[in-house]
């Protein structure tokens, strides 16, 4: 009897061990893991409809390199996600599309960053039925990821081995997001824009306007910070605003220009906090500088980085103008002081049939009023321009400084007439305490980049809401004439309508497939078979297997 205790103990020890064993290649994380995810971008504009247009999910995570994606939901890193596999998992019909982010895009190599910035342009021109998330990594969603790139790999292996693993160590994850509200249209946008004015000396002088639009843009609203577009055109704006407030505070120092500086909403939706500011200004308002006489508007885009400066027009500016004058003294300023840069115009006329404008300066010279865009960027079409790739990794701030210096120089020396007035080529107004600071420019582009800007964001949250008047508080503390202007849209017939759930909780479970089970079942029931056998005949096998001892010990 003891004998057989001891078999009876020996065999359960076996079978915990063995379970043990199957269960070893489990994810070692929770059972089940919620987190946040962000839905691609959804709205209409001018009629056509852009972005995502589904939400649920209830599918099986698959890596891209699985042959087939079918009702699957596609786990890629910003390295996967290419064009080409976003078309295929369209085609084949797959249940979403989930994008892990890196948390720290300095660390994503140069060539992986631009492939993905490319892919997520395309992606957002055309509308698709297929969720699309965006969520940024963390331990458990990058170990689910290992775990279903491993399982893409075995399938390349032979079909015994595909199965066995299949059947023992293969660990399956469910991602579903079963919000069962109906997505809705978004209809009480209000987009803001800011303005405010240096006056010049004098009676009825010339006005220059800067401006800069300050949302921002990407696959995903709620991780869009749009560092260099157009966190940078902020930037400079402000930094421009602080320094001329100094020259503009003494009557001695003070040009005979009006300098309108303006911050708009929508830039990334056809500038439309543009459009309807130069309405106001211009159809509605009895009194506004956009009456008089402007000079030209100086329209600041992207100018974060490379050594290159574009000004874009829509026509080239004919000899005398005000802005042709303006032009010369940029390009003599990049000649003299930074000759290694590229400078050059871009002429670009506007095309009516299109029902969007490429840069903020068209929607000016749509109404007479001459402008351009200055930018580091050739192609207006450039994925730059919109990315939630576009952080402050993106940022070089010597160049940014540099550009900003260029600007307030050529401004300067048009402003005071310098070079009529026998000034040297290179001469420096803004230096030692009127240089660019470079503790503020950071702490400037650091601001702006703490929060997502996306334009359906900016009137509904409090921290949206907060930078927005963060920024008119700048304006209040260095010009004169500082006013808001709300645009909200007609709901019967909007500009652009922006749609909800950008945000969704996904639960991930961990789940073994059903043929593990089967097969769980079969090996208890074999194992039990082996152990009732040894038991009933323990005593046969016991002195068998003394007799081989005893035999090897001879």
């Amino acid at each position: 009897r003891q004998v057989r205790n001891l078999g009876v103990a020996a065999a359960l020890l076996l079978l915990l061990l063995c379970v043990q064993c199957l269960h070893g290649s489990a994810l070692p994380a929770v059972s089940s893991y919620e987190f946040t995810a962000y839905r691609m971008q959804q709205y209409n504009l001018a009629q056509q409809k852009h972005g995502c247009r589904g939400a649920i999910v209830v599918a099986e995570a698959r890596s891209a390199d699985e042959p087939v994606l079918t009702r699957r939901c596609v786990i890629m890193k910003v390295q996967d996600f290419t064009t080409e596999k976003y078309q295929e998992a369209q085609k084949q019909n797959a249940a979403a599309i989930l994008i892990l982010l890196p948390k720290n895009i300095s660390s994503v190599p140069h060539d992986t960053v631009q492939s993905f910035m490319v892919s997520e342009s395309e992606t957002l021109l055309k509308e698709t039925l297929m969720p699309v998330y965006v969520v940024p990594e963390d331990e458990q969603l990058l170990y689910m990821y290992e775990e279903v790139k491993q399982a893409a790999a075995t399938r390349t292996s032979s079909i015994i081995i595909r199965v066995l693993r299949s059947m023992v160590t293969a660990t399956a994850f469910q991602i579903l997001v079963s919000n069962n509200v109906a997505i809705k249209a978004i209809t009480d946008n209000s987009i803001v824009t800011l303005e405010g004015v240096l006056p010049g000396a004098g009676e009825d002088v010339p006005t220059i306007v800067i401006t800069a639009h300050y949302d921002s843009y990407g696959l995903a609203p709620w991780l869009s910070y749009g560092a260099d577009s157009n966190g940078s055109g902020v930037t400079i704006l402000l930094e421009l605003a602080r320094l001329f407030q100094k020259l503009y505070s003494s009557p001695r120092t003070r040009p005979p220009y009006h300098l309108m500086f303006s911050l708009t909403g929508g830039g990334k939706y056809n500038f439309l906090g543009t459009k309807r500011w130069i309405e106001e200004n211009l159809d509605h308002a009895e009194s506004s500088l956009l009456h008089d006489n402007v000079a030209f508007v100086l329209c600041l885009d992207t100018l974060a980085n490379a050594d290159e400066l574009h000004m874009h027009v829509s026509r080239p500016p004919k000899p005398g103008t005000p802005m042709h004058s303006f032009i010369q003294h940029l390009e003599e300023v990049v000649s003299s002081r930074f000759p290694w840069m590229k400078v050059g115009l871009v002429h670009k006329k506007i095309n009516l049939v299109e029902s969007t404008v490429a840069w903020e300066h068209e929607r000016y010279s749509l109404r007479r009023i001459p402008g351009f865009t200055l930018s580091h960027l050739e192609d207006p079409k450039s994925e730059l321009r919109g990315s939630i790739l576009d952080t402050m990794s993106q940022v070089d701030f010597r160049k940014l400084k540099r550009n900003g210096i260029i600007i307030a120089e050529a401004l300067a020396q048009y402003m005071y007439n310098l070079s009529d007035k026998g000034s040297p080529k290179d001469v420096q107004v803004f230096k030692g305490q009127m240089d660019f600071h470079d503790g503020r420019m950071s702490s400037l582009m650091s601001f702006l980049t703490s929060v997502p800007r996306a334009t359906q964001l900016l009137d509904k949250e409090p921290s949206h809401i907060l930078l927005v008047n963060s920024l008119e508080h700048e304006f209040k503390r260095y010009l004169q004439q500082v006013h808001r202007h709300n645009f909200r849209q007609d709901k019967r017939d909007p500009d652009i309508t922006f749609f909800d759930q950008m945000d969704q909780p996904i639960v991930m479970y961990r789940v073994k497939p059903a043929a593990f089970d089967l097969f769980l079942g079969g090996c208890i029931a074999g194992y039990l078979g082996i152990v009732y056998y040894a038991i009933q005949n323990f005593g046969c096998l016991y002195t068998k297997l003394k007799a081989a001892v005893k035999s090897k010990h001879h």
